[in-house]
């Protein structure tokens, strides 16, 4: 029972490790960045004027979602690289 409760508490203190990384992934040169936190949350999307053709809004969607997946990519690395260590101990509770 030990042995379950300090585990469940080290998963715990991993997800709120998770919830203050956050991987960031620009587009476009810079013209997009996005942040993506390690529990897959969009945390911020900015978008440089300057670097942006307002005649070509559909360049500027694609660096979004380019941006987007590769954050959500890079985020979900760096969960199941922060959480790969605990997984080992899950079948002790029974999950």
């Amino acid at each position: 029972m030990i042995d379950q409760a300090k585990m469940v508490m080290k998963l715990k203190k991993a997800q709120k490790e998770l919830q203050k990384e956050v991987v960031e992934v620009s587009a476009g040169d810079g013209a997009v960045v996005v942040q993506v936190n390690g529990e897959l949350k969009l945390k911020k999307v900015s978008i440089d004027p300057d670097l942006v053709d307002l005649d070509d809004i559909g360049e500027l969607e694609r660096w979004v979602e380019v941006a987007v997946r590769d954050a959500m990519t890079k985020a979900q690395e760096l969960a199941a690289e922060k959480m790969k260590p605990l997984m080992g101990g899950l079948g002790s509770l029974g999950l």
